[in-house]
């Protein structure tokens, strides 16, 4: 909000006046307005003594120009000590005097009269900047806010603070009855949901602003439902997350996204502890033009790390994530490394000279249909460039293995590969002492090859939307969420360890699909095709013996992960038949399991 400065000397003459009112009302009412030329000329000495010690003790203690915003509560906090330490100086020097120049009342009762004045004046100054302040009514949009909370309160008052704003509050919906009839910021709290079509059609507004922090995806899609159904349009604030990792405001107002209607979580991040191995580190983060890597990069950046180095070996990829920490992006930035995981020499060259103390793993092929038919692919980036960076990682101080749900109970190439990987991290942290973790999550909304991106294109071709299968689930987080509990977990994990994120409820596909096509500028259909191979219909987060313990953060688990010597990996022929491949993988996986499982072996595909 712009603040209240009126120049010159105007406080002062306000102050003054204020005054001149209290003591004269103090005085006059004590004497019934009965005052002898004495009393009328001692009375005018002490206002003009209060006028100028209330200027002096306000400029030497709480009132100096300029130190607080006019009218503010900061200043009401000032304005009350000035008048207090006046009246007590007035007190002491009526008392002190003989005859006394007024009587012992004034100075008390007319130093009350005269700090209500004083804020009087300034309230209604106040109230008046404010309205100045509000959306021009004759070309602003009405609106409705559901939702009376803390959001609700910050979003009323930035929109009614922005004269150019585009949305003009003229109601809020809640359902707290205890909160019926109350005015927020001057605009009235009218009812409750069910009101909604009342309401619009009552006031006028043509848009509801759904002003909920952290809320329930089901009351984003009851609300909406219930918006879209009486004709009006339907807005949101921007999520925690993208207030923090994207710059967005609280009035950049948009349509509601998928995300939205699947959930959106705000993270308990323990900031301290994630300062304290990031910043001032040399952080290197692999894949980091990926969807999950370019997010850490930006996430990363906000805790002032030494160096934060970028590699991958897209260099497109590398470009966008430099745009966005750097409007420049010329690509001449020493942050950037162009190189492959699947080159030891150039990664162990990289290593020796760039001395990363924090890795993030993150480069990895993760489109499990291609995997299935290319298996030595996923070897070959998957596996083995692990493998080469968890050695080239010798003696960083902290490495953070970016695994997958689907390397629980494995099933499909991509499981296989992900959970071998979590089994080398765990190798090399019992081999070396030091920090080697894995962690591991479901799909990330938004991702490149996630399933929204697919209905996406689906929906620009004019559909259908295909899914696999009318039951077929699975766990979602927003890529900020992700990534926020990556970097939290990073900080409380111990060696040889895989945290796993919890997700709340697994979505339905189907689900998912019937919201994005809501959604829809044009009405799309919904086919389902079948299982592909390695699919499960049910993804899992622990696999067979792990245990869901959860002893320092409520959103992470801890499993311990037997380690895999590298030795056994080298052996894998990434040239060979695609089935034995395959079967190779699993085997892998499934002695694994036949060790965890005690002697319940669980079957595995090849």
């Amino acid at each position: 909000m712009d603040t209240i400065r009126p120049g010159g000397v105007l406080p002062d003459l306000v102050d003054g006046s204020a005054w001149s009112i209290g003591l004269s009302a103090a005085v006059f009412t004590r004497y019934e307005f009965a005052l002898t030329a004495r009393q009328l000329t001692a009375t005018l000495v002490v206002i003009l003594v209060a006028t100028v010690l209330h200027a002096v003790v306000g400029r030497l203690y709480f009132l100096r120009p300029h130190r607080h915003p006019y009218a503010s509560f900061e200043e009401v906090r000032a304005v009350s000590l000035t008048v207090c330490v006046t009246a007590v100086l007035l007190l002491t020097g009526d008392l002190l005097l003989t005859p006394r120049p007024v009587p012992v009342s004034g100075p008390v009762i007319g130093g009350l009269i005269a700090l209500v004045v004083m804020l009087g004046v300034r309230y209604l100054q106040r109230a008046q900047h404010d309205r100045s302040l509000r959306p021009d009514p004759r070309v602003a949009v009405p609106v409705l806010l559901f939702g009376a909370g803390t959001a609700g309160h910050l979003l009323l008052r930035s929109l009614l603070s922005d004269r150019r704003g585009g949305y003009l509050p003229v109601g809020v919906i809640d359902d707290d009855p205890g909160k019926r009839g109350l005015r927020v910021h001057g605009v009235p709290v009218l009812g409750h949901r069910e009101s909604i079509p009342a309401e619009l059609a009552r006031t006028g507004a043509r848009v509801v602003i759904f002003s909920v922090a952290n809320a329930d995806a089901a009351l984003v899609r009851e609300i909406r439902a219930i918006t879209v159904a009486a004709g009006a349009e339907f807005r949101v604030v921007p999520s925690v997350s993208e207030l923090i990792s994207d710059g967005s405001h609280l009035t950049d107002l948009r349509e509601v996204q998928i995300t939205d209607l699947l959930g959106r979580h705000q993270i308990d991040t323990d900031l301290d502890s994630i300062a304290g191995y990031l910043t001032g580190k040399r952080v290197l983060v692999t894949g980091a033009g990926g969807s999950i890597g370019s997010e850490l990069c930006r996430q990363i950046s906000r805790y002032a790390p030494a160096e934060l180095m970028m590699l991958d070996r897209d260099e497109s990829a590398l470009h966008a994530v430099q745009l966005s920490l750097d409007r420049r992006a010329l690509l001449d930035d020493p942050s950037l490394i162009l190189a492959d995981l699947r080159d030891p020499a150039a990664i162990q060259a990289i290593f020796r000279d760039r001395r990363p103390q924090v890795v993030f793993h993150a480069a990895a092929l993760k489109h499990l249909p291609l995997l299935e038919r290319f298996p030595g692919e996923a070897v070959k980036t998957n596996i083995w460039g692990t493998l080469t960076v968890l050695e080239a990682s010798a003696g960083v101080e902290r490495f953070v293995n970016i695994s997958t749900d689907k390397a629980a109970n494995p099933c499909s190439v991509l499981g296989y590969s992900k959970r071998i990987t979590e089994r080398l991290t765990a190798y090399t942290a019992a081999a070396t002492g030091a920090t080697f973790l894995s962690v591991r999550f479901g799909n990330v909304l938004g991702s490149r090859g996630s399933v929204l991106t697919a209905f996406s294109a689906q929906i620009a071709a004019g559909g259908p939307l295909v899914v696999t299968h009318p039951d077929v689930t699975r766990y979602f987080m927003t890529t900020q969420e992700a990534v926020h509990l990556v970097i939290q977990a990073a900080a409380i994990g111990w060696g040889g360890e895989a945290l796993v994120l919890q997700m709340g409820e697994p979505v339905r596909i189907a689900e998912v699909a019937r919201q994005m096509a809501r959604l829809a500028p044009v009405p799309v259909d919904i086919e389902f095709s079948s299982l592909r191979p390695g699919e499960k219909l049910h993804e899992e987060l622990f696999g067979a013996g792990e245990v869901d313990r959860r002893p320092l953060h409520p959103l992470i688990s801890h499993v311990q992960v037997p380690g895999l010597d590298p030795a056994e990996v080298r052996l894998l022929d990434s040239h060979g038949d695609p089935a034995e491949i395959i079967a190779q993988l699993a085997g892998l996986c499934g002695s694994l399991r036949d060790a965890d499982a005690g002697s319940g072996a669980i079957q595995v595909r090849g």
